[in-house]
């Protein structure tokens, strides 16, 4: 072809493919073929400046156009698009600064959803006059095309043959599109409370799954943490002395700081000295460098029994309620049921200030009381003894 070319009219052929290099070519022709399929992907051209003020590409089942096909059309001024497919604006729309008419009619465009596609045309009807027909599409009256319907609203001088603009509402009525306006603010208020709906629903939803979630973490608090302390630990060294049935001490005692002077002054002397039993005490037992936590659930599963030194500082500290757990799930978990908590009351203390744990345990007379006189003293260690050795 004539690289002089002004005008080329290709229409009404059986084209599915076209690409020319006329630098010069003024109005385009392609009007009525088959080029949908090509140009959703392709350019005509691949020229970055060209002449071109005038498109046609009615008539050519075109779905969707390449994002950069009209890239360097800074002269057009008159773009047709009419009778096909499009459902969209997917297109650039950024090099067409000279447009002043832009003919979507007569395709299945239910609305515009690029904010940028949106704002360019604006910002054209105001520089270049910009007139856009859209025209006997179905456009769409719903919540997910309310910002769209709200650009109509504010840009009507910009829209050509309004008359003939028709909308879907979401009972798939068909209406005129003539009161936009009051469309819109139908909308605003029937989304607005679909909105407050879904997010009412969605709180609520996760509200009672966090309710839900955290009672079943609550319920079962001292098992999980059961679990996870015992899966820190080295399983293997564990799994060998369980299935051997031997355990590294003869029992855990579980005290307040306030009793460490009858631990180490009476306990230990009675059953380590006199009785020749090895007992886990926190203060000199505990591998140093290891999480509290994680020593307390170590030395009780080690343990063959686990002795809790019954008093109000007992009660009170976190970490003997800890370890009375600790003891509740190894006695659960792995010792098959069995219990293996003994209570040593060294102060006198009403039922009612008992956790039910520990009241439970006493009603199966699970427990001794500390006598503190000499006579009384000997059948208590005695005792001691005999509840240590009997496991």
């Amino acid at each position: 072809m004539p690289p002089a070319l002004r005008v080329c009219d290709f229409s009404n052929n059986k084209l599915s493919k076209f690409y020319f290099g006329m630098p010069y070519l003024s109005i385009l022709n392609l009007r009525n073929n088959s080029l949908g399929a090509y140009l959703s992907s392709e350019r005509y051209t691949n020229s970055t400046m060209i002449e071109l003020k005038e498109i046609d590409l009615s008539l050519n089942l075109i779905q969707d156009l390449s994002f950069n096909i009209f890239h360097g059309h800074v002269h057009a001024v008159k773009i047709n698009l009419s009778h096909n497919r499009l459902t969209d604006i997917t297109f650039d729309l950024s090099h067409l600064v000279s447009l002043k008419r832009l003919d979507l009619s007569y395709n299945n465009i239910s609305g515009i959803s690029s904010q940028t596609s949106m704002d360019t045309l604006h910002k054209l009807s105001k520089t270049t006059k910009l007139k856009i027909d859209l025209s006997n599409n179905l456009l769409k009256c719903k919540c997910q095309n309310l910002r769209f319907l709200q650009w109509i609203d504010a840009n009507l001088d910009l829209l050509i043959h309004a008359d003939k603009y028709t909308c879907q509402l979401d009972n798939n009525n068909i209406v005129q599109l003539t009161n936009v306006h009051i469309i819109v603010i139908q909308l605003v208020k029937e989304c607005a409370s679909y909105t407050t709906l879904i997010i009412c629903i969605a709180t609520g939803i996760i509200t009672a799954c966090i309710i839900l979630f955290g009672g079943l973490m609550f319920r079962f608090r001292w098992r999980l943490r059961y679990l996870y302390y015992m899966t820190r630990h080295k399983y293997n060294v564990f799994k060998s002395i369980q299935s051997s049935n031997t355990y590294k001490y003869d029992a855990f005692i579980s005290y307040a700081n306030e009793e460490t002077d009858f631990v180490v002054n009476e306990v230990i002397p009675h059953l380590e000295r006199d009785e020749n039993l090895k007992l886990c005490v926190h203060q000199r037992d505990f591998a140093p460098g290891e999480e509290i936590t994680q020593n307390i659930t170590n030395g009780i599963h080690q343990s063959r029994r686990t002795i809790c030194i019954v008093t109000q500082s007992f009660l009170d500290s976190y970490y003997c309620i800890f370890e009375l757990n600790m003891a509740r799930m190894e006695s659960i978990y792995s010792r098959d049921d069995k219990n293996i908590l003994f209570f040593v009351f060294y102060e006198q203390l009403r039922p009612k200030d008992l956790p039910l744990v520990i009241l439970e345990l006493v009603q199966r007379q699970l427990y001794i009381e500390y006598p503190n006189d000499e006579q009384g003293n000997v059948v208590f260690w005695a005792k001691m003894k005999e509840t240590l050795v009997s496991m």
